[in-house]
């Protein structure tokens, strides 16, 4: 018999995923993993029986060779298929890139980088890495590293993210090129914070904006911060824009939902076959309880963006501004496989305060936004499936909707025109991106007078070069152009703009310049300033129905 070992253990592996269910697990709460106890049961002298003689039988007896590996992997695909979702198998490379993004850092020089004309060009220094503080810029070319030149066609993001990636404290030196100026650069590799909340900065009328784009470890830390600042520069309400952020630990939500809401309140639960009720609840008397607050969601905003818009909707205490959100309401658990990667199992579900269940129906999951649209849901907040067997009552006596995702106080529709076709292909196939690096390269020493956006567009020249450059760009490509229409120009141009603000001063001077008009920040602000009425009972913000809803002990309103 050929050498059977090999298959043993892929046996071993595919059997393991299933008999995990009755020996225990890891549950991974925020950034750690503790063990946990399953009830399941396996059917040893049936199922287990069943599948381990047809996998003898193909070791044994099949005609031809096979990737035992392969077909390992497509059993367990096929098993996790039958169940939900976002039940999912990772391998052990996909669980550690995945990790990297949730740890909220990873280690190297802190460059953002792009690969054009084959050659390897700094988008940006990571504020507070080794390349910004060595003095590397945006348009600096980077052409070899430790003497190895990594210019040419066979450069990948992945080649150069093995040469530039490597442990905190090692060395490395670059030679690069400046406006036709070669010269070295030497750096000790560090930890490279990966952030999450890209955007915190006042606005007019003392509201103050935050982006948040994941909940990752490091979330909360940065979204209290955020805050305070917010608070040092004379805000008195927040926009939190959640808008297309799909999700992560728990712990990152919980605790920013603290922040806003009086201690002991309840924040979500979860439940499920095998797991009890588990109701979180905030610990102490938020910072921030004092202030009106507006949550910006949409079909995107998934998973922990939902408790957290679900959390403020429930406990009447922050109005919900958008569209419905995606439904993503499942608690996966992770189970480690020695040596191939990890199980991420779907255990329970999750619950807002009031009992609505977050999770959608599985029917038509993948085609969810087609749907929303020939529905009409994403233009009419009537089209949205509010079932009135489904409605529940707030503290205050609020009416909210459950059948799966977060529907909004406030319905902001969706802007088709911009997102419109013609405008997305040049940003999502990178168009935009290299015609902007261009033509600031080609614009350093005007830029290095601008000192706000309004000096870049008051350069000689801006409205035609910006067309002109993204033109030259889809040329390059041998791509289709026709000309814009004027909509679809000027939307182009703002979008161009806030790539150059965002290479020369930040990512959170470019939400500046992108939420000029945005009509969901506009509603937002509006909910905050006068269309929403919030009243503040004993040092506490509340939503009110109407202005005969006004406790008599209110001492404030009308924010």
């Amino acid at each position: 018999m050929k050498n059977a070992q090999p298959l043993a253990l892929a046996l071993a592996l595919v059997i393991g995923l299933w008999m995990g269910r009755g020996c225990g697990g890891w549950d991974r709460s925020g950034d750690t993993l503790s063990p946990v106890a399953f009830h399941g049961h396996w059917n040893a002298g049936g199922d287990q029986a069943r599948l381990l003689n047809i996998l003898h039988r193909i070791e044994d007896l099949y005609v031809d060779t096979f990737d035992q590996s392969r077909l390992v992997d497509a059993a367990i695909e096929a098993m996790l298929e039958e169940l939900d979702p976002h039940t999912v198998y990772f391998s052990g490379e996909e669980l550690a890139e995945m990790s990297e993004n949730m740890e909220g850092n990873f280690e190297g020089i802190g460059v953002e980088f792009l690969i054009q004309d084959d050659t390897l060009m700094v988008v940006t220094a990571i504020p507070g890495g080794p390349s910004e503080e060595a003095g590397i810029q945006a348009g600096d070319r980077i052409l070899d590293v430790e003497g190895e030149p990594i210019s040419g066609p066979e450069l990948t993001n992945r080649r150069v993210m093995e040469l530039l990636k490597g442990p905190r404290g090692t060395e490395v030196t670059l030679g690069l090129s400046r406006r036709g100026e070669r010269f070295q650069v030497h750096l000790t590799r560090d930890r490279i914070p990966i952030q999450s909340v890209v955007a915190a900065f006042a606005m007019e009328d003392s509201v103050g904006y935050v982006k948040a784009i994941r909940f990752a470890a490091s979330t909360a830390q940065e979204f209290e911060e955020a805050m305070f600042f917010l608070a040092d520069r004379g805000a008195t309400s927040v926009v939190i824009d959640l808008r297309g952020n799909g999700g992560g630990y728990l712990n990152a939500v919980v605790d920013m939902v603290e922040l806003f809401l009086d201690e002991g309140q309840s924040v979500v639960y979860t439940e499920g076959k095998s797991s009890p009720r588990r109701t979180y609840k905030t610990r102490r008397r938020g910072p921030f309880v004092g202030w009106p607050v507006a949550v910006l969601v949409d079909e995107g905003s998934a998973s922990a963006s939902e408790i957290f818009a679900g959390a403020m909707q429930d406990n009447d205490r922050g109005v919900v501004v958008g569209r419905r959100t995606f439904g993503k309401g499942l608690v996966q658990e992770e189970f480690p496989v020695p040596g191939s990667g990890a199980l991420r199992l779907t255990v329970a579900r999750f619950y807002t305060p009031t009992g609505r269940a977050i999770q959608k129906p599985y029917t038509d999951y993948e085609d969810d936004f087609d749907v929303r649209l020939e529905s009409g849901e994403l233009y009419h907040a009537d089209s949205m499936p509010l079932v009135d067997s489904l409605r529940y009552i707030t503290p205050l006596g609020r009416e909210v909707f459950g059948g799966g995702g977060i529907a909004p106080d406030v319905f902001v529709p969706w802007d088709s025109a911009a997102t419109s076709a013609w405008v997305s292909e040049w940003i999502w196939t990178g168009v935009l991106r290299d015609a902007v690096f261009e033509w600031m390269d080609r614009n350093r020493e005007a830029l290095a007078g601008c000192s706000r956006p309004r000096d870049i567009e008051a350069l000689p020249e801006w409205k035609s070069e910006v067309l002109a450059a993204v033109k030259d760009q889809a040329e390059e490509r041998s791509w289709p152009w026709r000309p814009p229409t004027t909509e679809e120009e000027a939307k182009l141009r703002h979008r161009f703009l806030a790539q150059v603000v965002r290479t020369l001063w930040g990512e959170s001077a470019s939400y500046e310049v992108l939420n000029e008009g945005d009509e969901g920040v506009a509603r937002a602000v509006h909910a905050l300033l006068e269309g929403q009425s919030f009243v503040r009972v004993g040092g506490t913000v509340s939503l009110a129905l109407t202005s005969n809803d006004i406790n008599s002990n209110t001492d404030e309103h009308g924010f």
